[in-house]
């Protein structure tokens, strides 16, 4: 494994004219990463850059204006469609490749590349690090997220670009949202009430609680978000909101939008209140304040940049554990969805509610 110094050399002697980024999975990770590509323009303005999606998220990369292709990793795709992925990269003749992700099948995918230059991340498990040059320095997995992709902007010298980067959401995909604008009004609270762990997925009857802050406190209008998995405990949530008979207008969108739809939601809707999630790193991104509930995982490490959001933490000793199922027995078993408060949440939606109405009487 090359140091920072020898890698950089290396990069230097190497005319990069086909860049792949390697970063296939995990929403929010693709979205905090994104940024990425404003260095690489930055430091490479004539290179063709592709990036390495699964299918379920290639959508999010859809017309990115600094992307020249997506190459789609189909994850049940078995064994012959892992020899024409891994034939279809090496065929590519990629100059320089950032393996973004760090596990043994973007390793992988890396070392089928063949590419002259094959940069990693300090988080690298699994041995996928082997197919690498070298790893960018202070990436290692206690660094928060944001911040240790964009460290591969530092190395490359492009730290000084604009970080920010929005999702490219074109007319038609804000249809929808604009539709549902026109039906809900001008304060629009989205929920995202879905997790794929158990010990991310804050109560049901929880979100119901803030939501009905919001409508009674603030009135807002209610939109339910999130995907065709979660849809179940979007149709739970609604009958909880509706079953008190506070009125307050609610829009359940789980499930029927595609992810360009979703950021477009997002990005009319004065809040987000949600569990760590994919769809918290897209309302980021979209400019949306967040109210981020972190129960298993840890703010710092992994929520948005700080600023504009609300990111609470349950207070266990247990907390920033990253485990997807409880370990925990009895009484304390899954203690952190219990610890995490209903009024904690409806204090931090207050705070960006009332600071959004600050700033628009000013």
């Amino acid at each position: 494994m090359q140091t920072e110094d020898v890698l950089a050399g290396r990069l230097s002697r190497v005319t990069v004219d086909r860049i792949a980024v390697i970063k296939p999975t995990a929403l929010g990770d693709v979205v905090q990463s994104m940024p990425v590509l404003g260095a690489l323009r930055e430091r490479f303005p004539d290179a063709n850059i592709s990036w390495v999606i699964s299918s379920g998220l290639q959508e999010i990369l859809a017309e990115h204006p600094l992307l020249h292709e997506t190459i789609v990793y189909e994850r049940h795709g078995g064994f012959r469609g892992w020899r024409r992925l891994l034939a279809e990269l090496r065929s590519r003749r990629f100059d320089l490749v950032l393996d973004l992700q760090g596990l043994l099948r973007t390793g992988l995918m890396t070392w089928a590349t063949g590419a002259p230059v094959r940069i990693g991340l300090e988080s690298a498990r699994e041995g996928s690090s082997l197919a690498c040059h070298g790893l960018v320095p202070h990436t290692g997995r206690l660094v928060p997220a944001h911040q240790r992709y964009w460290q591969v902007a530092e190395f490359l010298g492009c730290g000084h670009v604009d970080r920010r980067q929005e999702i490219s959401v074109s007319c038609a995909d804000g249809d929808l949202a604009r539709s549902v604008a026109d039906r809900l009004g001008s304060r629009v609270v989205a929920l995202h009430a879905g997790a794929r762990w158990e010990t991310k997925r804050w109560p049901v009857e929880k979100f119901a609680q803030v939501a009905l802050h919001a409508i009674t406190t603030h009135d807002a209008s209610i939109v339910l978000v999130g995907g065709e998995e979660e849809v179940g405990r979007s149709v739970a949530l609604q009958k909880e909101i509706e079953a008190t008979g506070r009125g307050g207008r609610v829009e359940n969108l789980v499930g029927r939008t595609g992810l360009k739809q979703l950021a477009a939601v997002l990005a009319r809707s004065e809040v987000l209140v949600t569990g760590d999630s994919g769809p918290m790193h897209m309302a980021a991104a979209m400019g949306t304040p967040v109210v981020g509930l972190f129960t298993c995982t840890s703010a710092e490490r992994s929520g948005p940049p700080p600023g504009q959001h609300v990111l609470i933490e349950t207070a266990l000793p247990c907390r920033g554990s990253y485990f997807k199922r409880c370990p925990m027995r009895g009484a304390s078993h899954m203690a952190c969805l219990r610890d995490l408060s209903v009024s904690r949440a409806c204090e931090g939606l207050d705070r960006l509610l009332e600071r959004d109405a600050s700033r628009s009487a000013a």
